[in-house]
């Protein structure tokens, strides 16, 4: 009875009838180990979210050290994930592990400055160019503007600096890409590090929230490649700033 296949076949787990094993339910034996792994892998991101995000916000600013022990503990997680979490950030040029000394969220240079720029004149005024900008990053780059003009009322600085990096997170939003999306939510971390070279963020911040403004204003008329030329002029005196407040901090501690 068995070499006709009339008995083996509900046995053999083939739909076909053909006697073959069926090579999709052999991994789900091994699924409960995947969805640890995917558990952990979950933990992990959101961590290296969070830290990210409290880069971006400017609470951690370059030099500070992550003591794994303390972070561990204030985050209520284990130093092994902890670890993980600072491997994903290290990929992403936002912190930098000293052997001996510990984990250390990265100071930038001159270089790291050319490298963002050079890729924001790409992303951003490709992004403006586009057209059909959808309404809700339109809404969101005036929302942007509007938050940060009421920060500059109440002279909240470091606030003007988060909405700057909303407004720009918003320009790339223009081109409806989740991938530059996500490759402008890192590299604003690493923009917020930049930021902290700048002695008085309030002569470097304000002046762009009028050119941010006009920048709107471009967009929602549909002036997009008359905006695009805008920001190229934007982003290349904001990078030359930049440049010379790299240059002036090492200046002041090479004389020191």
């Amino acid at each position: 009875m068995a070499q006709d296949g009339s008995s083996a076949g509900p046995e053999s787990g083939d739909a076909g009838g053909s006697g073959a094993p069926d090579e999709r339910s052999a991994p789900l034996a091994g699924l409960s180990g995947a969805r640890m792994l995917l558990d952990r892998t979950s933990t992990v991101s959101k961590l290296a979210d969070a830290l990210r995000a409290q880069i971006i916000e400017g609470a951690l600013p370059p030099g500070t050290q992550l003591a794994e022990h303390a972070a561990a503990k204030e985050l209520g997680v284990s130093r092994n994930t902890l670890r993980e979490a600072f491997r994903l950030l290290a990929h992403e040029r936002l912190v930098v592990h000293e052997p001996h000394r510990g984990v250390f969220v990265r100071t930038l240079d001159a270089d790291d400055v050319r490298d963002i720029y050079t890729t924001r004149r790409l992303v951003e005024c490709a992004a403006v160019r586009a057209g059909d900008a959808p309404p809700p990053a339109v809404a969101e780059i005036r929302a942007a503007v509007k938050t940060a003009e009421l920060a500059v009322a109440e002279s909240r600085w470091h606030d003007v600096g988060t909405a700057d990096l909303r407004f720009h997170s918003a320009i790339v939003a223009l081109a409806g890409s989740r991938r530059l999306n996500d490759m402008m939510r890192r590299m604003l971390a690493e923009l917020r590090l930049v930021f902290h070279v700048m002695a008085d963020p309030h002569r470097f911040h304000e002046p762009y929230v009028h050119r941010n403004a006009a920048i709107a204003t471009l967009i929602e008329q549909g002036r997009t490649r008359e905006a695009a030329e805008v920001l190229t002029g934007y982003l290349d005196d904001a990078e030359a700033q930049l440049l010379r407040g790299i240059a002036e901090r090492s200046g002041d501690r090479g004389g020191g």
